[in-house]
């Protein structure tokens, strides 16, 4: 394992496995996991200035803009156990200008990888449906995954274009998804 705190960005569809194998992965690698769900209620919750602005966007029923998004980011990036732990960002990037002011925020080289844990849609349908909730009709399910979609492509082409890039087979057990992403990761980080 490399010295320097782990930075990666962890991609994959809803039902891929992302949030199981990203709870193994903090404790692997001793990192924080940090979602932007979390992210945003945190800065909610501490009221701080974007939080205040997250929280009257949100509570309009709005979507947050990038500009309050990219400061709550930045602002928990700059935390002392993200500088000195690293961190498993899911749910940010969400787009190439996301992307674009990530880098600004961590320089670079302050990127990994970014991991694309890769289930196919079927796969995903099966799993999502299996897990019983209320809001996964099939009409929903169908809805996110193309949201997915078309949200995700130019920013798997984003990291693609930068050799960030890491696509890791999401079938298997857990344990082995878990070993092949430690050996991308481990790979990735030379």
């Amino acid at each position: 394992m490399s010295d320097r705190p782990l930075r990666i960005v962890l991609l994959g569809r809803q039902g891929s496995g992302k949030g199981t194998q990203a709870a193994r992965l903090v404790e692997y690698y001793n990192t924080n996991h940090v979602s932007t769900g979390d992210m945003l209620r945190a800065a909610v919750s501490e009221g701080t200035e974007l939080g205040l602005k997250a929280k009257a966007v949100m509570d309009a029923g709005e979507l947050v803009s990038d500009d309050i998004m990219n400061g709550i980011v930045a602002e928990r990036l700059a935390k002392p156990d993200v500088e000195k732990g690293g961190v498993i960002l899911d749910g940010f990037p969400r787009t190439p200008a996301q992307a674009d002011t990530l880098v600004g925020i961590l320089g670079s080289d302050g990127i990994d990888a970014a991991v694309n844990l890769d289930v196919p849609v079927d796969v995903v349908k099966q799993r999502m449906a299996a897990r019983g909730r209320p809001d996964d009709t099939p009409e929903a399910i169908d809805r996110r995954l193309a949201l997915y979609e078309q949200e995700t492509e130019p920013l798997l082409e984003w990291f693609g274009q930068r050799g960030l890039l890491v696509v890791v087979d999401g079938l298997g057990t857990e344990a082995e998804v878990f070993d092949r992403l430690v050996a991308a990761i481990e790979m990735a980080r030379g």
